[in-house]
């Protein structure tokens, strides 16, 4: 199966399955660097439901706090992030779904898809169990997780349960034209966090991040600046520190493949920029001091 029928500028998810771009898993903020991911993007559907604790949730520009028992769903292509306030940790389910698993790379997979949950549809969904279809999506979503949790998944049973997640979702989200008015920023920051995103581990200059742009460095940090808050540089060294602590939690990569996996000099270069980020070094983070 194809999956990389967008973009190969976006983040790249680890599904469960090899050649199966589903996802389903429960996880912890606290796994991530400072309690907060790295703001990404990809073509699929994001649901998270919040199983204890709270978190904020950043979303094209918009913050929304999602409290325990509560859930978002994220469309497709949106610039988002989420993160937990004084470090406080946040359980939670996931479930992400690419669009190949919809029959995006067929005609007609690919007009629904565009018209269900294109750029002028909404950007998010705060969802709460008072509401019925927001309690369906809940459900469908621990239904996944479950099938995904046995020995051996039922193929087609997780993709009936994804489709219908989809179905249910795509009957209740709402149009809004005034999403496309944005449109070429949003594409060119896009663009840009999705070459860093598909480039971190190579050397990569401010004038890169514009070029993938197609903008000058100054307007390149401008757009910067207004989606996202940091600075491009920023951005790629939060980027990098993200992904080391990813690596470093697998616990079996060595510190100086990691610093080389993720774009750094060398590891006392990476250990010296990751005890700035975080406050420990790559060691301590890795035998569970994290900041």
């Amino acid at each position: 199966m194809e999956l990389e029928v967008f973009s190969d500028l976006s983040e790249r998810i680890r599904y469960n399955l090899t050649g199966f771009p589903l996802l389903a898993r429960k996880g912890e903020m606290s796994f991530f660097r400072r309690y907060a991911t790295a703001c990404h993007w990809h073509p699929d559907l994001e649901f998270i439901y919040v199983l204890d604790g709270d978190m904020e949730y950043f979303v094209n520009g918009e913050i929304i706090p999602v409290k325990k028992g509560e859930g978002i769903f994220v469309n497709s292509k949106r610039l988002h992030y989420n993160y937990t306030k004084n470090n406080a940790d946040c359980d939670y389910l996931t479930v992400v779904i690419h669009p190949s698993l919809l029959g995006y790379d067929t005609g007609a997979g690919k007009k629904y898809f565009e018209t269900a949950f294109g750029f002028k549809t909404e950007n998010f969904v705060l969802l709460k169990s008072d509401t019925v279809w927001h309690r369906a999506v809940f459900d469908k979503m621990a239904a996944i997780d479950d099938e995904m949790c046995h020995p051996h998944p039922d193929i087609l049973n997780l993709l009936a349960r994804a489709a219908d997640l989809c179905a249910v979702t795509h009957e209740n989200l709402q149009a809004d034209p005034q999403q496309g008015l944005n449109e070429g920023d949003w594409l060119t920051v896009w663009n840009m966090t999705g070459f860093i995103q598909k480039n971190y581990g190579e050397k990569i200059a401010l004038e890169d991040i514009a070029a993938a742009g197609s903008v000058c460095k100054s307007q390149c940090c401008k757009l910067f600046s207004k989606y996202i808050g940091q600075t491009p540089t920023h951005y790629l060294t939060r980027y990098r520190v993200g992904k080391s602590c990813e690596m470093l939690q697998e616990g079996n990569i060595s510190i100086l493949e990691i610093a080389m996996a993720c774009g750094f000099q060398s590891p006392s270069y990476f250990t010296q920029v990751f005890h700035k980020e975080l406050g420990v070094t790559p060691t301590l983070y890795r035998s569970g001091g994290h900041a």
